[in-house]
């Protein structure tokens, strides 16, 4: 294992003493301190390229950016936000098609990530704020994570009690979430707690749904708790699309990395969703379906989502409204891929732009609670915004 570099015989000690390294990251070719936070980073050579790993909170000037999107930030790094979909099902009746694929109620949903600032890649297609350009590690406990995150959407939910569009007894529902996207922002899987996360939130009877890269197969092949449903993103049908489209920050062996991903799923005994984001002149000629069914086949998974590109937010800065695909272009792309993975089409949303493929619409199982939130649980207090930095 490496070991600190420091050139200070006393901080070389303190991480003797105070670092455990993530062997699951080591395998993947990024090595990682993981200590309380301190003012100090260390340069550690990865072949031809320096990269750093500091020791300080989130960036300031991405915090005060997330926080003016009506982000929630928990702890360090981990943030809340709520769904589009969970504000339309409080006020309007209507549904994500999560809840038409997989019986999920949009109001019982809570949105959140334990890392919304760190990603290893730097997709052209993601909408959300470009990430951290160092791995920050401190490891939020994981019950506070839980408490505080709802404790955070019951606060961001806090304005539409009062609103006379909202039926009470739904809204009183909302309080305590059923369902648990990990989806937010950044790549969770770099949360080393994620297990111990995932479990308590299974004891306090809510689903999770982690969604990640795939590029960390040993983190996800060593996880003692798995995921009610497991997400992988497979947006890219072969290497040089994958390097164009998700450009790896760190490890130039990403795609091998994901290879291994799509490799294991099979053996984890979960509910499993290939998703690809499609984009239009980018991943979506009949070349790339057969690419992208040969990806699905080797992962064998329960469903595979084919959902359109949005040009929207920071994505705006890569890619063009020409490459966002209609809805018909994902029902087309849909029914060609369905036979080559002895699929059907079993569903699709419209206002989502996605299309389901499978063998048979199974609702996700909601665990029975045997851990409960304290009645004294409470919302978090509203937070004053940092100042936006030019």
């Amino acid at each position: 294992m490496p070991s600190c570099q420091s050139s200070t015989a006393e901080h070389s000690q303190a991480c003797q003493d105070g670092v455990r390294l993530s062997e699951a990251l080591i395998g993947e070719g990024m090595d990682r301190c993981l200590s309380e936070p301190h003012p100090t980073s260390h340069l550690r050579n990865r072949g031809t390229k320096l990269w750093t790993v500091n020791y300080v909170g989130m960036d300031l000037a991405l915090k005060a950016k997330l926080q003016k999107q009506r982000y929630h930030i928990v702890g360090e790094h981990g943030g809340v936000k709520t769904c589009h979909w969970t504000k339309e099902s409080l006020l309007r009746d209507r549904q994500c098609y999560k809840g038409k694929f997989y019986g999920i109620e949009s109001h019982n949903c809570m949105q959140m990530s334990p890392v919304v600032d760190q990603c290893n890649l730097a997709c052209t297609y993601c909408w959300r704020e470009p990430h951290m350009d160092t791995l920050e590690l401190t490891d939020q406990d994981p019950m506070e994570l839980l408490y505080e995150s709802v404790r955070a959407q019951r606060r961001l939910l806090s304005g539409f009690k009062g609103n006379p569009k909202v039926p009470r007894e739904k809204w009183l529902d909302a309080q305590n979430p059923k369902h648990v996207a990990i989806s937010l922002n950044g790549e969770p899987t770099l949360y080393t707690r994620l297990s111990e996360y995932m479990d308590l939130c299974h004891k306090h009877g809510m689903t999770t749904m982690l969604v990640t890269n795939g590029t960390l197969p040993k983190v996800i092949e060593k996880l003692d708790t798995l995921p009610t449903q497991l997400y992988v993103s497979v947006d890219a049908p072969n290497k040089e699309v994958f390097d164009a489209v998700c450009k790896p920050k760190w490890n130039t062996n990403a795609w091998d990395k994901f290879e291994e991903t799509i490799d294991l799923l099979p053996s984890l005994d979960t509910r499993i969703v290939c998703r690809h984001t499609l984009m239009k002149g980018i991943n979506m000629s009949d070349k790339h379906i057969e690419q992208f069914a040969a990806l699905d086949n080797r992962a064998d998974p329960d469903f595979i989502e084919n959902k359109g590109y949005v040009f929207v937010g920071h994505s705006r800065e890569n890619l063009t409204m020409e490459n966002m695909p209609s809805h018909e272009d994902i029902l087309d792309f849909s029914n060609k891929i369905a036979p080559l993975t002895n699929r059907e089409v079993l569903s699709d949303s419209r206002p989502s732009r996605v299309a389901l493929v499978g063998r048979e619409i199974v609702p996700i199982p909601v665990p029975k609670p045997t851990m409960f939130f304290p009645e004294d649980l409470g919302m978090a207090p509203s937070v004053k915004h940092l100042p936006m930095m030019s």
